[in-house]
C-alpha cells in the first residue's frame, strides 16, 4: 500500500445512498415551488453539503428555502434509508480488507453525522468505522469543494495530506481532494468518467474490486 490513509466519502462510494436521496430532495424543492429533476439534483447538489442547497436556491430565485428544510428534508431521507438502503457492492469487502492488512482509513462526507450514522448502522458499516473514523463536513463549516474537510480528517488522523488516498463520486468531492493535495480515485457508478477527470481525478474505476490494485 503506498498510503497511510484512506479517506472515503460516503453517500455513493460506501452506502448506495445517492440515488435514494437526490429523488427525495427533486421531490421536495419541487413541492416547495422550485421545480427540480432527479438530473437537476444530481448535477447542482451530489457530493455537497445542505448549506449549497440553501445558497442556490437563494441565489437563482431570490427566496430563502423554509427554516425546517433541513429537518423535513433528513427525516423523509432517514424514513427511506430504513426501507430500502444498502451497502455500495464491494464496499464492505474492501474496508474489511484494508482492515486486516492495517492501512488506516476513515470517512470525510458532506453528509451529517447523524445521516452517517444512520446509514452506517442500516447497512452493518457502523462495525467498521467507530466515532473516531468518522467526520463530516459539519466539522469544519465549509463544505466540498473546500479541502478543509478532508484537511481535517488527515490532520485528526495524524497523516499527511500526500500520504492520503481520496475515495470520491463527485467532481465537487474530487476538487476537494485536489485542493487538499491528496491522490483522488474517482468512483464512475454514478458519475460520468469525463466529469470526474476533468475536476482532477488521478485515476478513474467502475467497480469496488478494482480499488486495491489502484492503490498499490
Amino acid at each position: 500500500m503506498r498510503y497511510d490513509l484512506i479517506i472515503f466519502d460516503n453517500d455513493g462510494v460506501l452506502v448506495d445512498s445517492e440515488r435514494i436521496s437526490n429523488t427525495i430532495l427533486a421531490r421536495y424543492l419541487t413541492e416547495l415551488g422550485h421545480p427540480t429533476s432527479y438530473e437537476d439534483s444530481i448535477r447542482d447538489y451530489m457530493g455537497s453539503a445542505m448549506h449549497r442547497i440553501h445558497d442556490l436556491v437563494l441565489q437563482r430565485t431570490g427566496r430563502r428555502l423554509p427554516e425546517d428544510f433541513d429537518e423535513t428534508f433528513h427525516g423523509r431521507v432517514f424514513a427511506a434509508f430504513e426501507r430500502e438502503l444498502q451497502p455500495v457492492s464491494g464496499a464492505m469487502e474492501l474496508v474489511e480488507k484494508l482492515a486486516a492488512d492495517d492501512v488506516a482509513y476513515c470517512v470525510g462526507s458532506s453528509g451529517s453525522h447523524e445521516r452517517i450514522r444512520v446509514g452506517h448502522r442500516k447497512t452493518g458499516l457502523d462495525r467498521w468505522f467507530t466515532a473516531e473514523r468518522v467526520f463530516s463536513s459539519q466539522d469544519v463549516g465549509r463544505g466540498k469543494p473546500a479541502p478543509d474537510l478532508f484537511l481535517h480528517a488527515a490532520r485528526e488522523m495524524g497523516v499527511a495530506p500526500e500520504r492520503c488516498a481520496v475515495i470520491e463520486d463527485s467532481p465537487l468531492g474530487v476538487q476537494a481532494a485536489v485542493a487538499a493535495g491528496m491522490d483522488v480515485f474517482g468512483f464512475t457508478a454514478m458519475t460520468p468518467r469525463e466529469k470526474l477527470a476533468e475536476a482532477g481525478a488521478t485515476a478513474l474505476f467502475g467497480h469496488m474490486t478494482e480499488l486495491p490494485e489502484l492503490l498499490r
